[in-house]
């Protein structure tokens, strides 16, 4: 169909790597535990949003440009630590009342939102894996290999978003009664910073 072939093997393969742990889980869990279920789910929809932009990049060619050019590769590279880590620093340094005051500005659904897409889209990694992904489940003599790429990509996004939606509601829940004590707030909000500036500093120095 499509060109597309093994596609049950396709299925269990991409549902098994979106269970695993990454920058965008990191994430996902840091929204839903310093500010609640609905960023954390925002988050969630941000990040399945980056994965699509991702797929059509895919599809039109340009993770190819990505992969095969040094520079667009580093400076992607570099864009995305840097902004791990920007928004890690943040979380370190708010204070509890901080957190409280800003979060109607920069921690609301919408927000969160569009830092997923931010999170995902300047990971230049992400680009190379659907890359070097999606085409072993298509055929090269198909004639309609974009359409393939689009209806795999929609594959992999559905299963992943929906795994990210139950891993913030699981992760908002556990957290709601831990936030309401100070002092667990602040150790969750710079421990979670902490975390985004690890994987922003390794993100910039990977190769």
């Amino acid at each position: 169909m499509l060109g597309i072939h093994n596609f049950a093997l396709f299925l269990a393969t991409g549902v098994l790597l979106n269970l695993t742990p990454g920058p965008d889980t990191a994430f996902i869990l840091g929204r839903s535990i310093a500010h609640g279920r609905r960023s954390g789910i925002a988050s969630a929809l941000g990040i399945g949003v980056g994965s699509l932009i991702h797929t059509s990049a895919a599809a039109l060619g340009l993770s190819a440009f990505l992969a095969t050019t040094a520079w667009a590769f580093t400076g992607l590279k570099f864009a995305g630590g840097a902004y791990l880590i920007f928004l890690g620093v943040q979380m370190i340094w708010q204070r509890r009342q901080k957190v409280v005051s800003v979060e109607s500005a920069r921690s609301t659904p919408r927000g969160a939102f569009r830092q997923g897409i931010f999170t995902n889209v300047l990971n230049p990694k992400v680009a190379l894996f659907f890359l070097a992904f999606l085409p072993q489940f298509i055929d090269p003599a198909a004639p309609g290999k974009i359409i393939a790429f689009i209806v795999l990509g929609l594959t992999f996004v559905t299963t992943g978003t929906l795994w990210c939606i139950t891993l913030a509601l699981f992760a908002a829940t556990i957290a709601t009664r831990m936030r309401r004590n100070e002092a667990i707030a602040d150790w969750l909000n710079r421990g979670i910073g902490s975390l985004f500036v690890f994987l922003g500093t390794r993100l910039a120095l990977s190769r």
